[in-house]
């Protein structure tokens, strides 16, 4: 499976790891690893996640929980596409 970055979750990510950075460097350095590993998993597990219930496609939309960080993605047929990524403070209609 092939690993794709929407412009907004590139955005999600700089924005996240900017907001640490300001109060603790290695704290952003440590969340952005962890967070990158827990998306390459989604290469080989790739229904690891939860169903988002209200997506038109429940069984093709997903949330995958890292710590308090909700990646959004969806099944492509050879891919996988993340869509968005917030910190569980963080309100989803905001986004």
């Amino acid at each position: 499976m092939n690993l794709k970055f929407t412009p907004e979750a590139i955005g999600d990510s700089i924005r996240i790891r900017e907001f640490i950075e300001e109060k603790n460097p290695i704290a952003a350095q440590r969340i952005a690893n962890e967070l990158l590993i827990g998306v390459e998993k989604l290469k080989v597990f790739p229904e690891i996640g939860l169903m988002v219930d209200r997506a038109p496609q429940p069984e093709l939309i997903r949330d995958l929980f890292i710590g308090r960080y909700t990646i959004r993605y969806l099944i492509g047929e050879n891919e996988i596409v993340v869509l968005r990524m917030w910190h569980g403070k963080e309100i989803e209609k905001d986004l």
